[in-house]
């Protein structure tokens, strides 16, 4: 079969990541789409190939917490009003997310927030430095609920370990899920992490020692539990 590709560019499609996200469709409100073109901006962190400096990006030195995929950014925001010493930097590739992220910032007069639109295994590869994370959110990523599509999930390996050089030395890796196979495949992947330690084996429950950790509840996770669905928190500390 003849191909218009040249060589190089068909060693560049060997090297790609399988997305862990499918860029489908999706409706986006007109004030989600204002959001996205007025407000967005101010909160905007361009994607780079090249380690970020967030000190500047910021404009203050602080610890950073990255979250991969805002959803709605209804957390985001709220974790980031609790905790106004702290910088997060949001990752959402979908439009409607990113606008209503933007949205609640300006509502909310959040200044501690930045957002970055581009898939997060490649920001973790290119635009975090190492050890420069004091947390990692991961909250309700896409389940990929058919086994042939397993192989999408974000919590898996080599992303993982690759993600956990980029938190420092006792910062935390926080995910969520409301699937039970793929808390299962978490549970079996961070456990296996050598860079990983569960908090309970920590001597101190990071929950509580760390407020970051807390994960307010959603409308959406109120709306599963009140329909008999299961919420499975896994937390790790990075280990020394």
């Amino acid at each position: 079969m003849s191909t218009d590709l040249t060589p190089e560019q068909l060693e560049e499609l060997k090297k790609r990541h399988i997305r862990s996200f499918s860029m489908r469709r999706g409706h986006i409100s007109n004030a989600q789409r204002r959001s996205l073109d007025e407000l967005f901006p101010l909160y905007e962190v361009a994607y780079e190939e090249r380690p970020a400096d967030f000190e500047a990006i910021f404009g203050r030195k602080a610890p950073l917490v990255f979250e991969i995929g805002c959803g709605m950014g209804e957390t985001t925001a709220a974790i980031a009003q609790t905790h106004p010493e702290i910088n997060f930097l949001g990752c959402e590739v979908f439009p409607p997310g990113v606008g209503a992220l933007a949205k609640r910032l300006s509502e909310m007069s959040l200044t501690n927030v930045r957002i970055i639109r581009h898939d997060a295994v490649d920001v973790v590869e290119k635009m975090i430095p190492e050890g420069s994370l004091a947390g990692v959110h991961i909250f309700f990523p896409d389940p990929w609920r058919k086994a042939r599509h397993h192989k999408r999930r974000l919590v898996a390996q080599p992303f993982i370990s690759k993600l956990c050089s980029r938190i420092a030395p006792g910062g935390y890796l926080h995910c969520a899920t409301d699937w039970e196979n793929y808390a299962e495949q978490m549970l079996d992947v961070l456990s296996h992490e050598p860079a990983l330690q569960d908090w309970k084996g920590c001597g101190y429950c990071p929950v509580m020692a760390n407020p970051l950790c807390e994960r307010p509840s959603t409308k959406f996770q109120q709306r599963g539990e009140r329909l008999g669905y299961g919420i499975w928190d896994l937390v790790y500390i990075r280990r020394p």
